[in-house]
């Protein structure tokens, strides 16, 4: 699929509360992303280079980000409502770029064939991250790299605590984000090795989800 029109079927597979965030979803990050996410994620895309699988794409946040010299452009979205919106922008854009209908779990790659993939908030959203950077891994080239930007577990204890306490509710507003994962370690322990990693505050956002690290991992050339 590519920048044409998604059908009005495609959404029939989002239940209400999917279709609802997905269009709330821009506006309740506009704050963020004016407050400096934007700009992160510039810095970060401007690392993406060769073939570019970008996990979770969403309404497309990422897509003005991209160098123009990528060498191909590939936004992975499982959830159809999401995935309409991202369509809708990735036209106005007029980018190249291809939009597929597959999960982080599950990525349509042989091994060994992309050169960057790309995660920003989707590692928190993931039932379980384990099989997900498994899967980054083996699609990956040696010497391919992830590029990341997660929000993550707080190193305060007193806001890791109500990080742990709202789990559940956030978890339930926001689509299955888990608010509390420490995903920079779990990161550490796939196998990639880390190239180089900041810490951030997500201003603009509730502090249960302000924690960010940004940052590049690569496969081993072995």
């Amino acid at each position: 699929m590519s920048g044409g029109t998604v059908p009005m079927a495609a959404v029939a597979g989002s239940d209400r509360w999917a279709r609802a965030f997905a269009l709330l979803y821009d506006p309740l990050l506009w704050a963020g992303e004016r407050a400096g996410m934007g700009a992160r994620r510039r810095d970060l895309l401007g690392h993406a280079t060769g073939r570019t699988v970008e996990l979770g794409s969403g309404t497309g946040l990422n897509l003005g980000y991209y160098p123009d010299d990528v060498d191909e452009l590939i936004l992975t979205e499982p959830e159809a409502a999401m995935r309409t919106r991202l369509v809708r922008r990735l036209r106005r854009s007029r980018r190249s770029a291809r939009v597929l209908d597959a999960s982080a779990e599950r990525l349509p790659f042989a091994d060994d064939t992309v050169d960057t993939v790309v995660s920003t908030l989707v590692l928190c959203t993931v039932d379980d991250p384990d099989p997900v950077l498994r899967e980054i891994e083996r699609v990956l080239r040696p010497g391919g790299r992830l590029l990341f930007l997660e929000h993550v577990r707080s190193r305060s204890p007193r806001l890791a605590y109500w990080q742990d306490r709202l789990a559940v509710p956030w978890r339930r507003f926001a689509e299955g984000c888990h608010c509390n994962r420490a995903t920079l370690e779990l990161i550490r322990a796939c196998g990639l090795e880390l190239d180089d990693v900041q810490e951030a505050s997500w201003r603009g956002l509730p502090p249960i989800v302000r924690p960010l690290i940004m940052g590049a991992a690569t496969k081993s050339r072995v």
